[in-house]
């Protein structure tokens, strides 16, 4: 019986390494618009963000949404969206992405709280969609497919 790691190799998938940290939670290095990053991997996160304080940092341009955050018992925060970023996770790459930037102080506390470091944000369920990503908890591992590249339309003319 093939791995799960040939089987999905063979079907593009690329293989991003996973670290478990001190509070449980899984967390990987990712480049926003060519910026290294740390970012926890959250599957229960609709959106991937970015703290507001790091929009400069991660080249970021943005606009104010009427969307409010929740998550990690806060509620009802401010949020920026940020669209058309360059993503790159391990050799993954996602050539427009959008982001969600909002306040992750309350993340960061709790994360510090428990004597763990401060991420720059979050990957959540948009890019593991996107990738249509496997996750193997056992080997701390995250696959995902390669996005295809959508190929340009060329028009022949009559003359």
């Amino acid at each position: 019986m093939a791995s799960l790691k040939k089987v999905l190799r063979k079907k593009k998938y690329v293989r991003i390494k996973l670290k478990k940290m001190i509070t449980n939670h899984l967390e990987l290095s990712a480049k926003i618009n060519g910026v290294k990053g740390v970012f926890i991997l959250d599957t229960g996160a609709s959106n991937s963000c970015v703290g507001l304080n790091l929009t400069e940092q991660f080249k970021l341009t943005s606009e104010e949404s009427e969307v409010k955050a929740a998550g990690a018992g806060a509620t009802d925060m401010e949020t920026y969206i940020s669209t058309d970023n360059y993503l790159k996770i391990g050799d993954w790459k996602l050539p427009s992405c959008d982001l969600v930037l909002f306040d992750l102080t309350h993340v960061n506390t709790a994360l510090t709280q428990h004597k763990a470091k401060e991420v720059h944000g979050i990957i959540g369920a948009d890019v593991l969609e996107k990738g249509k990503a496997f996750i193997d908890y056992d080997k701390k591992v995250l696959y995902l497919k390669k996005v295809k590249k959508k190929k340009q339309r060329t028009m022949s003319l009559p003359f």
